[in-house]
């Protein structure tokens, strides 16, 4: 950066903008805390420390010790770390509502057929289900991305005895994985308006992504689209 600018006078258009901004931070701030911290105490202090740091880059420029140039970086900056922040908890929760939903189908496939589809379908996709529950749960919990849970290493471990790496089997998970969750989405269900007395018959039945909500159509999707990303970077290494 450049030198820094004289004292700047809280009349000034750059002192203005400057303080605006961290109005902003602030304000954005208290948004996503109110989204991922429910603890009320936890969640006023970090809406504390935002507020100060920002007040103490307003007070830097006002004071000359900073330029409005460099004022305005460093809040924008912060911005794009707290999103960044919440994007990465928001996926981390995605990943663990969707392997929620993905157990729960695989569950009811297997009651749905008597267990006729349970050890093809529906019990490799309850395990699926629960280990991307782990993986996301603790992924959430610790701060990091690289949980491995049972299931995956039970990928890996097969794929060492094929003569392969880990990375064939995270390949093997992921298109599975994937595999599964188009299935779970076209699969034929009872309309929810369906009722008989005896024998269902083909009209009854429906697709089960017609079933879905926009959310929970657009929570699957997202996660499709994810886990193809991840197989794609391991095809890629």
């Amino acid at each position: 950066m450049g030198q820094l600018k004289d004292r700047c006078e809280p009349g000034s258009c750059d002192y203005w903008a400057v303080s605006k901004a961290a109005g902003n931070l602030t304000s954005q701030a208290c948004t996503l805390s109110a989204r991922h911290i429910k603890d009320g105490t936890l969640r006023l202090q970090f809406n504390r420390e935002v507020s100060y740091y920002a007040r103490g880059i307003v007070n830097d420029v006002a004071q000359g010790r900073k330029s409005a140039d460099q004022g305005l970086k460093e809040i924008k900056s912060e911005q794009s770390s707290l999103l960044s922040q919440s994007w990465e908890i928001a996926k981390k929760g995605a990943a663990t509502i969707a392997g929620g939903m993905q157990f729960l189908t695989g569950a009811g496939i297997c009651y749905g057929s008597a267990g006729t589809f349970c050890l093809l379908v529906g019990g490799p996709m309850m395990l699926h289900g629960a280990n991307n529950v782990y993986e996301g749960g603790r992924n959430l919990l610790e701060g990091r991305n690289d949980t491995t849970g049972p299931t995956r290493k039970a990928y890996h471990g097969l794929a060492k005895i094929a003569g392969k790496s880990e990375r064939e089997g995270n390949i093997a998970y992921g298109s599975l994985d994937i595999g599964m969750s188009v299935y779970g989405l076209n699969r034929l269900v009872l309309r929810p308006d369906a009722w008989r007395l005896f024998r269902y018959v083909r009209t009854d039945y429906v697709r089960a992504y017609r079933t879905m909500t926009p959310k929970a159509l657009l929570l699957e999707g997202h996660i499709i689209h994810q886990t193809g990303r991840q197989v794609y970077d391991e095809v890629k290494k």
